[in-house]
C-alpha cells in the first residue's frame, strides 16, 4: 500500500514538473511590459517592416540550493521566500519588430555596460549610442534592424544609480547569520577620473554619482586609512583621521554635513594625487547574481511563452511557439570581462540545462575577468597602469579560453570547460588591450610559451585601434585631453558589423569564420616592450611610452579564488610575475597582424593603441584607453626637414586618385577576407573620394 502512495506521488511530482517546468526551476516569475512605444517614427527597415520599443521589469528568483547557482558570492546569507528561493528584479528593454513574425527569430542580447544601452548602437549603426534609442535618428542606418533581430538588454549591475535611463537591478544585500549587517574592510581608489580638474572637497565614496556606493559601518575615521600619492608607484603619505571624514562637504570642513556614502577631505581632493581610501563597509548587495539576470532573461525569452503569472512573452509566435531560433551575446569592454566571467561561472548553462547564448561576441577585455562576483563588488572599477593599481577587475588565472595549467599557480582551468553548452566565441581586442589590459595572455601562458585556441574560439585583433572605437561621428586625430599625443578615434563599426555576419553564418549555418588574426609568440609578432620601441620609427614631436601595465599574481587573502569570493587582504599581496607582450611594429609603427582596418591598410598617419600622460598629469605612465595619432607629412620634403622616418603621404598616393586607388583595393581585400561589407566598401571609397587627402 505504501509502495503504490509513493509510486503515485512519484508519478504526480514528474508530470507537474513536465506541465509546469518553472514550479521547479529558478527563472522568470513575471515578465512586466510597462510600456510600448513606437520606435523610429514608424520606420520600415527592409522586408521586417516597422518596429517597436518596450520597457518594463522582469521579477525572478533563483534556487540557492541549485548547483548551477552555488557559485554565488552570499547568495546563502540573503532572505528566503516561501519556496526558499532569492527574489530578485531588473529592468529591461527590448526593440522588436511590430510584426514578430517578419523577424529573423534570432535575439541580439547587447549587454549594458554600467547601465547604458552601448552595445546594440554603439557599434552597429553609424550613429552615436543613446541611452533613450527612441527616435529614426538613433536607428541609424537600421543594421540590426535589416536583419530583423530582437535586440534586448536587462539591468545586472547592482550599484548603478538611477538616472539617464540607465538599466539597473535590485540586488538582495547580503546578511551576517544573526541578521545583523554584513561587514567588511574595502578599498577605494579617488584620482582624476572622478576628481575634476579644478579640485573638490567632497566625493561619493566610489568617486561618481552614478554608482551607489557601499555605505560607512563606522564614522570614526580612526578606524579607516586615507593616503595619497603623487605617483603610480610612490610613496604613500598618512591623511590624519582629523582632516577628513564620512560625510558631504561642498565648501570645505564648515559645510560638512554627515553621509554614509560619501567622503570630506578638509583641504580637498587634487586631481594630480592618487587617495586610496579603506574602510568598514556594510551591506554588500548580492553582485554575483547579476549574471543569473543575463542567464534568466535569455532563457525565459528563448524558450517559454507564458510566466508564471499568464504574462506573454512578448516575442512569442502565439502561445505554443516561441519562436527562436538563435541567441548572440555581446558586450564590450567591462562587458566583455562580464562575458568571461558569465561563461567560466558556468551561468550560459540554464537551470534546465540548455546553452543559453549560441554564440558570443566579446569586445575589447584583454585577459581581463570582471569579478563581480566577490563581496562588495565594484564592476565599475578595472586595474590600469596609471591608476587603480591592483583592483579587480583585473587577470587572474584563468585568463585563457582553452584549460591549461597555470605555470606561476598551478592551477589547471580554463575558461571554456563545458562542451554541452560552451558557445561559439568571438573575442576582438584592440591594440590598446595589449597595453592596458594584458591581452597577450589570451594567447601565451605566464612564461611567455604559446598555448592552443579551442576550435570554438576566434581571437581577432584590431590593430592599431584605441580601446573604444565606437562613434562614426568622431575626427582623427582627436582632442589630446590629459594625454600628451593626439588620439585615434577611429570607428570600429565596420569591422564588427561583418564579424556579426561571420559569428551568426557559424552558429546558424556551420560556416567556418576567418582564422584567428591575433599575434604570436611563435612568428615574432608579440614581442617585449623593449624590441616595440627598438622597431619604432623616428617620429617628430611624439611623445613615447616607456612602460606597459604589468601582471603580478594577487593575493587578496584565503576567500578569494578564481571565481570570486570575499577580499580580506588590502591592498593584495603582490606575487609572482606574469610574461606581458605587445603587437610588434613595422616601419610605420603600424601592426602588421590581425585584421588590419582601413586605416591600417590605406594609413594617412600613425595610429597606435596606447598614448602618455600630459605634463602635470603623473607624465610617463600611460594614459588610460587612449591611442596616439601621428600625422605624415604631406610631401617628401616636409618630412626630410623635420627627421620623419616614415614615407609622406605623396610618397605613398601620389596624388588623390592613388589615395582613393588605395582605399578600393584595402576594401576589397577586406571584403574578401569577409572583414568588410559591400554596403561598407561603398561608404569608405566614397569617404576616399570626398576627402581632401592630395588635392
Amino acid at each position: 500500500m505504501e509502495w503504490r502512495i509513493l509510486m503515485r506521488s512519484l508519478i504526480c511530482t514528474t508530470v507537474l514538473m513536465i506541465l509546469f517546468p518553472s514550479m521547479v526551476d529558478a527563472r522568470v516569475v513575471r515578465f512586466v511590459v510597462e510600456e510600448r512605444r513606437v520606435f523610429a517614427e514608424g520606420k520600415e527597415f527592409g522586408t521586417v517592416g516597422p518596429y517597436e520599443r518596450l520597457d518594463g521589469t522582469v521579477y525572478m528568483e533563483v534556487d540557492p540550493d541549485d548547483p548551477l547557482n552555488a557559485v554565488i558570492v552570499n547568495l546563502d546569507k540573503t532572505v528566503l521566500n516561501e519556496r526558499g528561493n532569492v527574489e530578485f528584479s531588473t529592468t529591461f528593454y527590448m526593440l522588436k519588430p511590430v510584426d514578430i513574425a517578419r523577424g529573423n527569430g534570432k535575439i541580439f542580447y547587447g549587454i549594458n555596460n554600467r547601465g547604458n544601452k552601448l552595445e546594440s548602437g554603439l557599434r552597429w549603426h553609424y550613429v552615436p549610442a543613446s541611452n533613450d534609442p527612441i527616435s529614426s535618428e538613433d536607428a541609424g542606418d537600421g543594421f540590426l534592424f535589416r536583419l530583423g533581430y530582437t535586440i534586448v538588454d536587462a539591468g545586472w549591475q547592482g550599484d548603478v544609480a538611477e538616472g539617464n535611463d540607465r538599466l539597473f537591478p535590485d540586488l538582495p544585500i547580503a546578511r551576517a547569520a544573526d541578521g545583523s549587517p554584513f561587514v567588511a574592510s574595502i578599498r577605494v581608489e579617488l584620482s582624476d577620473r572622478g576628481i575634476p580638474e579644478e579640485g573638490t572637497f567632497t566625493l561619493p565614496l566610489k568617486g561618481s554619482p552614478r554608482f551607489r556606493s557601499y555605505p560607512t559601518a563606522d564614522f570614526d575615521t580612526t578606524k579607516s586609512s586615507l593616503t595619497f600619492r603623487t605617483e603610480v608607484d610612490g610613496y604613500k603619505t598618512i591623511i590624519p583621521s582629523d582632516q577628513w571624514a564620512f560625510g558631504r562637504c561642498p565648501l570645505g570642513r564648515s559645510s560638512l554635513e554627515p553621509s554614509e556614502t560619501d567622503i570630506c577631505v578638509f583641504d580637498g581632493l587634487r586631481p594630480d594625487r592618487l587617495y586610496e581610501l579603506i574602510y568598514p563597509a556594510k551591506n554588500p548587495m548580492v553582485m554575483g547574481l547579476g549574471y543569473a539576470v543575463t542567464r534568466d532573461v535569455a532563457s525565459f525569452l528563448r524558450n517559454r511563452t507564458v510566466d508564471d503569472a499568464g504574462n506573454s512573452n512578448p516575442i512569442a509566435r502565439d502561445s505554443t511557439e516561441v519562436g527562436i531560433s538563435r541567441v548572440y551575446g555581446s558586450g564590450s569592454s567591462s562587458t566583455g570581462m562580464y562575458l568571461r566571467d558569465f561563461l567560466y561561472l558556468g551561468f550560459n548553462e540554464d537551470e534546465q540545462h540548455r546553452k543559453v547564448f549560441d554564440a558570443v561576441n566579446i569586445q575589447i577585455p584583454g585577459s581581463h575577468r570582471l569579478f563581480a562576483n566577490v563581496a562588495f563588488a565594484d564592476p565599475n572599477t578595472y586595474s590600469r597602469q596609471d591608476d587603480r593599481h591592483h583592483f579587480l577587475s583585473t587577470s587572474y588565472p584563468p585568463m585563457q579560453y582553452g584549460v591549461i595549467t597555470d605555470p606561476l599557480t598551478g592551477i589547471r582551468d580554463g575558461i571554456l570547460k563545458r562542451p554541452e553548452t560552451d558557445p561559439l566565441v568571438f573575442h576582438t581586442d584592440t591594440e590598446n588591450e595589449f597595453w592596458t589590459m594584458k591581452a597577450s595572455l589570451n594567447i601565451h601562458d605566464g612564461l611567455g610559451r604559446p598555448i592552443f585556441v579551442p576550435d570554438n574560439v576566434r581571437l581577432y585583433l584590431l590593430s592599431n585601434f584605441q580601446h573604444s572605437g565606437g562613434n562614426p561621428h568622431l575626427r582623427v586625430p582627436g582632442p589630446p585631453g590629459m594625454c600628451a599625443n593626439p588620439t585615434n578615434p577611429n570607428y570600429n563599426g565596420p569591422t564588427n558589423r561583418a564579424l556579426l555576419m561571420a559569428l551568426d553564418a557559424w552558429a546558424d549555418r556551420g560556416v567556418e569564420p576567418p582564422p584567428n588574426r591575433y599575434p604570436q609568440v611563435e612568428n615574432g609578432t608579440l614581442v617585449s616592450l623593449e624590441e616595440y620601441l627598438d622597431r619604432f620609427p623616428e617620429i617628430p614631436g611624439a611623445a613615447l611610452t616607456g612602460v606597459v601595465t604589468e601582471l603580478s599574481l594577487l593575493n587578496f587573502g584565503p576567500w578569494f579564488g578564481s571565481t570570486g569570493g570575499i577580499l580580506t587582504q588590502l591592498p593584495p599581496g603582490l606575487g609572482p610575475a606574469y610574461t606581458v607582450l605587445v603587437p610588434t611594429a613595422d616601419a610605420d609603427g603600424l601592426n602588421p597582424v590581425g585584421i588590419r582596418p582601413m586605416e591600417v591598410r590605406a594609413p594617412l598617419g600613425t595610429n597606435v593603441g596606447w598614448n602618455v600622460r600630459a605634463t602635470g598629469r603623473r607624465q610617463g605612465n600611460l594614459c588610460g584607453l587612449a591611442g596616439s595619432f601621428f600625422p605624415f607629412a604631406k610631401t617628401r620634403a616636409e618630412r626630410q626637414r623635420t627627421g620623419d622616418s616614415r614615407l609622406s603621404l605623396e610618397e605613398r598616393y601620389s596624388n588623390h586618385q592613388g589615395y582613393v586607388d588605395a582605399v578600393r583595393h584595402a576594401a576589397e581585400e577586406l571584403m574578401q577576407e569577409r572583414f568588410l561589407l559591400q554596403e561598407d566598401v561603398n561608404r569608405f571609397i566614397q569617404s576616399a573620394q570626398e576627402s581632401d587627402v592630395l588635392r
